[in-house]
């Protein structure tokens, strides 16, 4: 067993030891606040606070841990051995930097409490993200200071005890469109006729027209391909189906269409089928507890995990709406147009709520790749240049590799085929 000795134990800090310790490393851990237990144990060990006890394995404390609420800090970065990393502990320290703090201000969102400006759509910002201005946010770098930790604790106690996680990969099939032109009803039709008209997109009237006269399927019904490349992989996937009324920024097509019912009901035969929460839910807890039960009373079965439209996740508001829902898990910890690690990590964590002083009961699992953020792309080779940096990363921490897809994407027509590119996809990175 670890035991660290601290001057006190607060509930950050027991809350960033769980984390790293016990469900990153498969270490046991325990506390200590008295001198004479930690001198007494015979074990591995380590001092953290200002000053080391003895000569033992030491990291010097920063007070964010011991503090409570938002305080405006100054961060600068340093470098350890080509990972960025912040919170300087100076020469005594066993590893250059308070590895605990570090971690807690980028789990808790730290940043995000803080005064901003949100964009259009009322999200934080990736670019004024610590992480995108000093150029980390496509590094994992909390697993990565983890991995060096472990390293570190090894060289100094070799009989340590640790069952690290293993790599894992998640595909989510994101659904707020299920159809681009069927099962629209008529006046939604009649209207996206003559939008088309208007502005001369005969391509898209001609495939309106097909898809009214079951020439051809709406390219949006991918569905079934899906499903057969799922099976063909058996990888881990999740379908997240929005399944709301209609307004400005949610138009799937009505819950009360049968087809759209029944696609729903056969999906969730082969596949875990969750939640696409409405952007009018983020605004009216109500609403999200009512497509929560819908969605519920459908397939049968309940309905735990959450993704948010647009990735809007508003800290720590989002959270707590999520956990008086009854979900127990989210996926939509990341940013819809940029690559990479919004919250520092590639490991599922639970949510810790600065202004409350708690962790909340909802684990939140970071996803690395929305497919929009790849249509800058034009070939397949530079999407695969991307990701595999990602992959690699990911694979040498053991963390989890999430992606997003949209059927929409999928079935869209563009100068790369995204559906095949999808089963490249899984074959390279499901393993």
């Amino acid at each position: 067993m670890l035991l660290i000795y601290t001057h006190k134990i607060s509930k950050r800090f027991g809350y960033v030891m769980k984390h790293i310790f016990t469900r990153m490393l498969g270490i046991e851990v325990s506390y200590t606040t008295k001198v004479e237990d930690f001198i007494k144990h015979s074990g591995p060990k380590i001092t953290y606070t200002k000053q080391p006890l003895q000569n033992e394995f030491f990291i010097r404390s920063n007070d964010l841990l011991f503090e409570q609420g938002i305080n405006d800090i100054h961060i600068k970065i340093s470098d350890w051995d080509g990972v960025p990393c912040f919170f300087e502990a100076g020469e005594g320290s066993s590893i250059p930097f308070d590895i605990f703090s570090a971690s807690f201000y980028l789990l808790s969102r730290y940043e995000e409490y803080l005064p901003h400006v949100k964009d259009d759509l009322g999200r934080f910002p990736p670019k004024i993200s610590l992480a995108f201005q000093k150029e980390f946010l496509e590094q994992p770098v909390i697993d990565l200071w983890v991995k060096r930790l472990l390293e570190n604790l090894v060289g100094r106690f070799p009989d340590l005890i640790f069952k690290p996680n293993k790599y894992r990969f998640t595909s989510i099939i994101n659904v707020t469109t299920s159809h681009s032109y069927a099962l629209k009803g008529f006046s939604r039709n009649i209207a996206g006729f003559f939008l088309d008209l208007s502005k001369f997109r005969i391509r898209a009237l001609a495939k309106r027209v097909s898809v009214w006269l079951n020439l051809k399927k709406d390219p949006y019904d991918n569905f079934n391909e899906l499903l057969e490349i799922h099976k063909k992989f058996r990888v881990r996937t999740m379908f997240f189906f929005q399944f709301a009324a209609y307004s400005a920024h949610d138009k799937n097509v009505s819950v009360h269409r049968n087809k759209f019912r029944y696609l729903i009901k056969s999906v969730a035969d082969y596949s875990i089928v969750s939640l696409s929460a409405s952007m009018a839910s983020s605004a009216d807890n109500s609403i999200l507890k009512e497509e929560k039960k819908q969605l519920s009373n459908l397939i049968n079965r309940p309905i735990r995990y959450a993704r948010l439209r647009y990735n809007k996740v508003v800290i720590p508001q989002t959270y707590r709406n999520l956990v008086e829902a009854e979900f127990t898990d989210d996926y939509s910890m990341g940013y819809s147009h940029h690559a990479g690690f919004r919250a520092g990590t590639c490991t599922p964590f639970y949510f810790y709520d600065i202004n409350l002083e708690v962790q909340q009961p909802i684990k939140v699992h970071p996803f690395m790749v929305y497919d929009y953020t790849l249509q800058e792309f034009k070939k397949p080779e530079q999407v695969f240049e991307k990701l595999d940096k990602l992959y690699q990363q990911i694979k040498s921490v053991n963390g989890e590799f999430t992606m997003v897809f949209s059927n929409e994407l999928l079935g869209g027509k563009h100068k790369i085929n995204w559906l095949n590119l999808y089963q490249a996809v899984l074959k390279r990175y499901y393993v």
